[in-house]
């Protein structure tokens, strides 16, 4: 499995495959989401209340639970950086719940921390965790918000949340683990677009074998290969993967697509990415 450093030495290749605009656009994108997170761990911090119940939540959920909160959040954070490379159909939306979303920052506050401070909160009251936590974020938020840091203090957190999260559920979850094919969204697969074959034809349909005729309606998947509707359905409720090619359709399995995102991630990074798999 790849370490956190090698990870991180990734993502920063893939960014700096971006033209300029698709990198600011990125930027802001992940400087909203970066405020949207930080009021939300403010107000937790600052509610005793919510505090209570969110931390009651994390000690409830096991090991795997916990594993699973970090995919989705991971999952959440490459969809920022590789919507950017994948073609239409847009990914469907992967928003965390408030409620989980809560869990998974206040859960990554304390990884952060015991990584930091192992001894710090061990040796500290529950009932003073809240004001400690609030008083560390918020230096955190005040040494990260100087003039001048827009791009640095926005990408470098987004490079180093995913790093953690790979990290994590590397170990919590397995996936570099060798998987089993996993079935393609519905959702992907009924905004795929339906193209009429022009004169000519279309070729053979890889999976029948039969000529796509002129003037009849086929699929065309993102990476531009064709197939008779009839054909294409049946093979997605088995794989997500194109027949023809090695192109990945979305998927509702968490860590297959934290695969399928991360295999894009690599390829932006080597500056090789090819829809069609060539």
């Amino acid at each position: 499995m790849e370490d956190e450093e090698e990870t991180m030495i990734t993502i920063i290749s893939a960014l700096s495959t971006l033209p300029p605009p698709q990198l600011s656009l990125l930027t802001n994108s992940l400087l909203s989401l970066s405020l949207h997170h930080h009021r939300r761990l403010f107000s937790l911090l600052s509610s005793p209340s919510a505090f209570s119940f969110t931390l009651r939540h994390l000690h409830s959920l096991s090991l795997s639970d916990k594993s699973l909160l970090i995919a989705n959040h991971l999952l959440f954070t490459l969809h920022h950086l590789t919507r950017h490379f994948l073609p239409p159909p847009p990914l469907p939306s992967v928003a965390l719940k408030h409620r989980d979303l809560d869990a998974i920052l206040l859960l990554l506050l304390l990884c952060d921390i015991h990584q930091h401070n192992p001894h710090l909160l061990k040796t500290t009251p529950h009932s003073e965790w809240r004001e400690i936590l609030h008083k560390l974020c918020s230096d955190t938020v005040l040494t990260q918000s100087s003039v001048g840091v827009h791009y640095g203090g926005v990408i470098l957190p987004y490079i180093e949340v995913i790093a953690r999260c790979r990290r994590f559920i590397g170990s919590g979850i397995g996936v570099e683990k060798e998987r089993t094919e996993v079935v393609a969204a519905p959702a992907a697969v009924v905004a795929l677009p339906a193209v009429e074959v022009e004169k000519g034809g279309g070729g053979d349909c890889v999976i029948c074998r039969e000529e796509m005729e002129e003037g009849r309606d086929v699929c065309e998947l993102p990476c531009q290969h064709m197939f008779h509707w009839m054909c294409i359905l049946p093979w997605f409720k088995k794989r997500n993967s194109c027949p023809c090619c090695r192109f990945q359709l979305p998927t509702e399995d968490v860590i297959g697509d934290i695969q399928r995102l991360w295999s894009v991630v690599v390829k932006m990074s080597g500056g090789t990415l090819n829809l069609d798999g060539r």
